[in-house]
């Protein structure tokens, strides 16, 4: 069984997270009761992954609307649910799932409150149903992307062999409603008994790959294997990695793709290695309103992240740091973006708009 990051309850309105910050030493769950509290989450990273934020930040908004019942009007409920969401997608601005679905709820909630078939308390309930949808849909999506992934990674190895995998971050059931993107084909491989082992990135400064993803493949007991950032190149010349499998905080219409910083050289070794590099997203990371990576905004943190450990100073005194958080992979050097509907194989990024268009806005 995975492990569980967001609990929610429509019945009552309770929304608990795991705080992402204290794993892998303490497992503790922190109430959301507002906007301000999903913004803060966000923001501290007590909860991240780019599908987890955009699903936390919009079940923030149902828990308002449920605490805070007393609306004058579908007017007012409709601009309460704009102003919440717009202020959400500020908590951390490079992901790209969070303005998705801020986008699509300001949209759908305008409709109702100017359609006639819908009272204010029906509006209410219609909003709190689609956010509940959202949850149960992002796990499907995962375990789709799964099979789409494993089924790719096989194809190209020797029938009933067993394959190792490499990946960066967090990308599990940590970083979205449950199985996870990235480590979703993992688990997929797994599941199906052909996953020989898995190579984790501590990925620093913040140490998603040792605290959180090192947590999850431990708990799953899929046979893994931590390594230092520094590590990747000689990883790939000495043990015959089979694949790299990453996740996607923001893909934009060509292909190129925005994800955890390092992610960039990685795929750079990856090619000079010859190891196919493949991303893992759902639809709802993939921007079509950017034509290519030059466009993505990257966070930047805290110089803190970089220069303290557990609160104690690791670096010297006086010295200025550059933090961002995430880098931008070019489409030319992935080699397949996996995603809930198949796998697209961009190349040059050309194939990639072309191709999925269409089905990308219908969804």
């Amino acid at each position: 069984m995975t492990l569980q990051a967001i609990k929610w309850s429509k019945a009552d309105g309770k929304l608990e997270i795991l705080d992402q910050t204290l794993l892998p030493a303490t497992t503790s769950y922190v109430q959301v009761k507002g906007v301000k509290d999903g913004w803060n989450a966000i923001n501290k990273m007590q909860v991240r992954g780019a599908p987890a934020i955009a699903i936390v930040g919009c079940l923030s908004v149902a828990v308002e609307i449920l605490q805070h019942p007393n609306y004058d009007d579908k007017n007012a409920l409709f601009r309460a649910i704009k102003d919440n969401m717009n202020y959400l997608v500020t908590a951390r601005p490079t992901a790209v799932n969070m303005k998705e679905a801020a986008d699509f709820f300001t949209e759908m909630t305008d409709y109702l409150c100017h359609s006639d078939d819908f009272t204010l308390s029906q509006m209410k309930d219609e909003f709190i149903d689609r956010m509940d949808k959202m949850l149960r849909g992002d796990v499907k999506d995962n375990k789709a992307i799964g099979r789409f992934g494993a089924d790719e990674i096989l194809r190209n190895v020797p029938e009933g062999s067993s394959v190792r995998v490499l990946t960066h971050c967090n990308t599990g059931s940590l970083a979205t409603a449950g199985y996870g993107t990235a480590l979703g084909v993992i688990r997929s491989l797994h599941e199906r008994g052909r996953l020989e082992h898995v190579y984790c990135t501590e990925t620093r400064p913040y140490n998603q790959g040792a605290r959180l993803t090192a947590y999850e493949l431990v708990h799953d007991k899929i046979p893994a294997t931590l390594i230092c950032d520094d590590m990747v190149a000689a990883l790939m010349k000495t043990k015959e990695i089979t694949a790299v499998v990453v996740g996607a905080d923001r893909v934009a219409a060509n292909g190129d793709t925005a994800n955890k910083i390092g992610t960039y050289q990685i795929a750079i070794l990856a090619k000079y290695h010859n190891v196919p590099f493949y991303v893992a997203a759902p639809l709802t990371s993939i921007d079509l309103k950017m034509s290519n990576g030059d466009q993505i905004v990257i966070e930047e943190r805290s110089e803190r992240e970089m220069t303290h450990m557990n609160d104690k100073r690791i670096a010297a005194e006086g010295i200025t740091c550059w933090n961002p958080a995430f880098d931008v992979t070019p489409a030319s050097l992935i080699t397949g973006i996996i995603m809930n509907i198949c796998v697209s194989k961009p190349s040059d990024g050309s194939d990639f708009i072309l191709k999925y268009t269409d089905v990308i806005i219908r969804s």
